[in-house]
């Protein structure tokens, strides 16, 4: 297939696509057999189809986040009548044109989040259209066990989810971290748990977790070396003071969920490689009554306004809140 549409959240796998689709091209000469095309120059994608890919038999375009899958606007006006006379233009020249396009050109458009407006149908039907959604927990934990096995390292099923709620889920990210570990334990390594505590750099969202969790067993010592660590690492106070009051928040809502036995993942807007954070958000709620919960949140959001005010040091505002919840 010449026209080609890739799109979704999971950016590494997308990328990854990319590049194999340029490995593959072969030779790129940028300006005459390579083009690149963004949303400040998309009117020009139908020239650019036409003018001949001097000295080679094929051109590769890339059209990269450009705007125009995006749903088309009734009665519109300015920009988005702009936008939508080019969708529709350029989505009729692929249903006009496909055989000129096929033998010379290999047209790629790359997108974050996609519509299915004309240009989207047009390339169903004449190209291919792939998918990157975000992976869910078992795929990331499969794709971390290849890396590992490549370079003979094993991760059994559990240290890999633990090292996937430590580190996030985004695959690139995932993907520097192991490689650390990997280079840690050496050729018929294993990677442990301890390994990934000691290597790896935790999400601030896994941190919170071990920071309630301390909060929720009335460990002060524990909770403040949380928060220390935290500060340590030039985490700025307002954001774990707002990353924490959101934290308390998905509490609330699963303590709301469960009492009238609502879903917890539509309630709290989870997105498909989230969903193994539900179980983790029920254990921990059960540490706290819906009204410790409420009042936490309440002195969170009084904290935020003082400091504001100049009436409180933050520091010294989080920490009495959490010694309180402690004692």
């Amino acid at each position: 297939m010449s026209v080609k549409l890739l799109y979704g959240e999971e950016t590494y796998l997308l990328e990854t696509k990319l590049k194999k689709i340029k490995k593959d091209f072969g030779e790129l000469i940028k300006g005459i057999n390579f083009i690149q095309i963004d949303d400040t120059n998309i009117q020009e994608i139908i020239d650019d189809i036409e003018t001949p890919a001097f000295g080679y038999e094929k051109k590769l375009i890339i059209a990269k986040e450009t705007g125009l899958f995006k749903k088309e606007k009734k009665n519109a006006k300015g920009q988005d009548l702009i936008l939508n006379k080019v969708i529709d233009k350029v989505a009729n020249y692929i249903n006009e044109n496909i055989d000129l396009i096929e033998g010379a050109v290999e047209l790629i458009f790359v997108e974050e989040s996609v519509e299915k407006n004309s240009l989207y149908k047009a390339i169903e039907e004449h190209g291919e259209i792939i998918a990157f959604p975000l992976l869910k927990l078992p795929a990331l934990i499969q794709n971390i066990q290849k890396i590992c096995a490549a370079y003979k390292v094993k991760i059994d099923n559990e240290v890999a989810k633990y090292f996937v709620e430590t580190c996030g889920t985004n695959m690139q990210d995932l993907i520097n971290e192991i490689r650390k570990l990997i280079e840690y334990v050496g050729t018929n390594g294993i990677i442990t748990s301890k390994d990934i505590d000691l290597l790896s750099i935790k999400q601030i969202d896994s941190v919170i977790f071990d920071l309630t969790d301390n909060l929720g067993k009335k460990d002060v010592g524990k909770a403040m070396n949380v928060l220390n660590d935290l500060i340590y690492e030039k985490e700025p106070i307002q954001k774990i003071l707002i990353v924490l009051y959101n934290h308390f928040k998905k509490l609330y809502i699963t303590k709301i969920s469960e009492k009238y036995k609502k879903d917890l993942a539509k309630s709290m807007n989870l997105k498909p490689n989230q969903l193994f954070l539900t179980n983790k958000y029920k254990m921990q709620s059960r540490y706290f009554s819906e009204e410790e919960i409420k009042k936490i949140m309440e002195e969170l959001i009084n904290l935020d306004s003082n400091y504001k005010l100049g009436l409180i040091d933050i520091n010294i505002g989080l920490e009495s809140i959490l010694c309180r919840y402690c004692s």
